[in-house]
């Protein structure tokens, strides 16, 4: 479902301490949303509300420690953040990791973790997020995937491909069962976007700064699309062209 006519007003943000997470954060908060910020370091949440408030004294901004691997505890953080700010209407699942090893060279933890967190916490967030809006028959379920997500990637992102691709069919199920539910379920795929999960990627001309990056993102989240490539250019060429072209063509992509 596309909508355009609602303007969401409460987002959560997971993930929110770094990278995309909080550079959304600052954006949406420019915009005059009242914001629910979760990671693991509450400190730099702190850090980040702190900057927020005084950048724009009219929001609201609560935050919370969490651990998308603790699973009860993303439904409490959830249930208490949407009764704090009087009802979530946008919920960002951002939150991830992108460690990795060539499967089989004897390093599975960070395989195993990866795949932990970015697909069964996301499973784990969404099920929080959308307890909240069957209930209130409402809302806004944002899946950050990746462009890593349209095709299995070899060697030591091979995990963290098939994590994100994972996220990218529960966005695409969840949005086939809401097609005219008033509940919307928006996937993100985005490309290279400069942050600290991926400062060790080599110069690239496909790498968009953090700032520009996000607000593309930003921007697709407000259209509220089933599916969005961003930044648009180059990636939603790429993406065709990676569903299409043979596999020993596609590793210049990505």
């Amino acid at each position: 479902m596309t909508s355009t006519a609602k303007t969401r007003t409460t987002i959560l943000i997971t993930g929110a301490s770094s990278g995309l997470g909080a550079e959304m954060a600052r954006q949406f908060a420019a915009m005059g949303r009242d914001l629910a910020l979760c990671a693991r370091r509450v400190d730099r949440l702190e850090e980040l509300r702190a900057e927020l408030l005084a950048a724009h004294p009219s929001i609201r901004v609560a935050v919370r420690a969490l651990d998308v691997n603790d699973h009860r505890a993303v439904s409490r953080v959830f249930g208490e953040l949407d009764d704090e700010l009087g009802g979530l209407d946008r919920i960002v699942v951002n939150a991830g990791l992108g460690k990795g090893a060539v499967i089989g060279s004897g390093k599975p933890e960070a395989n195993l973790e990866t795949a932990q967190t970015n697909f069964v916490g996301a499973l784990a967030q969404t099920e929080a997020a959308m307890e909240l809006f069957r209930a209130r028959g409402a809302g806004h379920l944002v899946l950050v995937s990746s462009m890593s997500a349209v095709r299995g990637l070899p060697k030591a992102q091979t995990a963290y491909s098939a994590s994100k691709a994972a996220v990218s069919a529960l966005g695409e199920g969840l949005s086939a069962e809401l097609s005219r539910s008033p509940i919307s379920v928006t996937t993100i795929l985005p490309g290279y976007i400069r942050t600290p999960i991926n400062e060790k990627v080599a110069k690239t001309p496909l790498m968009a700064d953090t700032v520009a990056g996000v607000r593309s993102m930003v921007q697709a989240i407000e259209r509220e699309p089933r599916r969005a490539v961003v930044p648009g250019w180059p990636w939603r060429p790429i993406d065709l062209a990676l569903r299409v072209l043979p596999q020993r063509l596609t590793g210049r992509f990505l």
